[in-house]
């Protein structure tokens, strides 16, 4: 799918990351699976600040407009939050706070979440999915949780160590292609996504 555009959303305030380190390991599974896809992840972190103070979106600075303008122009989303209280954290909720309310119909999502244990696996289903559902996107069938136990620290970061997860990105991956590929359009083809009057 040349010309594909794939962008991960973490989540997370801290740096560094297991969401971070989970979205992006799911964003560069779907990239080598669409031949020719564009891929990149987004920090929400960094952004709280300007998301947090902002007024409106005019007083934003340019990175966070362009964070926001390329999730809002994605084909395919890749989102991630670890667990709060048994819902996403509060940074992911500011993040989309901001996305255009029609910019996301029908874009497909994966829905991916970390948390200290598999207690807080139905964040993705209970949670995420119906935030997404609100955007009328197309969330894609699995979703991705990942526990304390699947990750492991190094130095500036974390790596991906349980086979169990790694299978789990990629059967999430694969049942979500034939949804992709399927409702695929190029930017020349594409129709207006915000609707003409609600």
């Amino acid at each position: 799918m040349s010309g594909a555009h794939v962008v991960g959303v973490s989540g997370s305030p801290s740096d560094p990351s297991r969401t971070s380190t989970l979205v992006a390991a799911t964003v560069a599974r779907l990239g080598e699976e669409l031949d020719g896809a564009e891929t990149a992840t987004i920090e929400i972190g960094p952004l709280l600040a300007d998301l947090g103070a902002a007024s409106d979106r005019a007083s934003m600075v340019p990175a966070t407009i362009a964070a926001l303008e390329a999730v809002e122009s994605a084909d395919v989303l890749v989102v991630g939050s670890p667990a709060f209280r048994a819902a996403y954290s509060g940074a992911f909720k500011l993040f989309f706070d901001w996305v255009g309310q029609y910019d996301l119909v029908d874009t497909p999502v994966l829905l991916t979440a970390t948390g200290g244990s598999d207690r807080h696996a139905l964040l993705v289903e209970h949670q995420m999915r119906p935030l997404f559902g609100f955007f009328q996107s197309t969330t894609l069938p699995l979703g991705v949780f990942g526990n304390e136990r699947d990750f492991t620290k190094r130095e500036g970061g974390y790596d991906i160590t349980s086979l169990d997860l790694e299978l789990r990105i990629d059967q999430a991956v694969r049942r979500a292609l034939p949804i992709i590929r399927g409702g695929f359009v190029t930017a020349a083809t594409a129709e207006v996504r915000r609707p003409a009057d609600f």
